[in-house]
């Protein structure tokens, strides 16, 4: 299952249903794909109906569970080609914005920086008003201003990109690896 000669996609996951199922089929759509981990995301994956032992027999997956992120190593050593963080919540949005990187998936974040690893963010709070996925139901989200102005924020980092919609993702997941830094640029 695990070719280390060949860059995977690494894909983090955050505590928001928003838009979920959706990434969790674009994540299915990818042959190499490790799954990254906060906290807050292994929870709300159980309660829209993705059991971790389930996702773990078709990639690996990290958890936040070290606190110097210990998978982070992966990064330096050439296992990515791209870093996808979606859905990524308004708290991990701020983090990265800010350069705190002090989770699993802020600090991937900061170190595929560090490394040119190019990274897409599909960012929740991306508008005044949302329609956005509860476990039971749709609810109408107004993010705050600094919620929208942490993404105007990332959105000006290099080697980024940030989406607002999953078309917009599905659309940054066909660009080849090879042409993402140029993209971004």
């Amino acid at each position: 299952m695990y070719d280390s000669d060949v860059p995977r996609l690494a894909w983090a996951i955050t505590g928001s249903g928003h838009y979920l199922r959706e990434c969790m089929e674009l994540i299915r759509g990818h042959d190499r794909v490790d799954l990254f981990l906060s906290t807050a995301a292994a929870e709300v994956l159980t309660m829209y109906g993705y059991p971790l032992d389930t996702l773990r027999r078709g990639m690996r997956v990290f958890r936040d569970n070290t606190a110097s992120s210990v998978p982070v190593g992966l990064f330096y050593a050439g296992h990515y080609h791209t870093l996808v963080i979606a859905p990524a919540t308004s708290n991990t949005v701020a983090k990265c914005a800010w350069g705190i990187s002090d989770t699993l998936v802020t600090n991937i974040f900061a170190q595929a920086g560090k490394c040119r690893v190019p990274s897409i963010v599909f960012a929740c709070d991306t508008g005044p008003e949302l329609e956005s996925e509860a476990p039971r139901k749709t609810v109408t989200v107004y993010p705050r201003r600094i919620d929208l102005e942490n993404v105007e924020r990332l959105s000006g980092f290099e080697d980024t990109l940030v989406v607002s919609g999953i078309d917009q993702l599905r659309q940054a997941l066909e660009i080849p690896p090879a042409c993402l830094n140029a993209s971004f640029s």
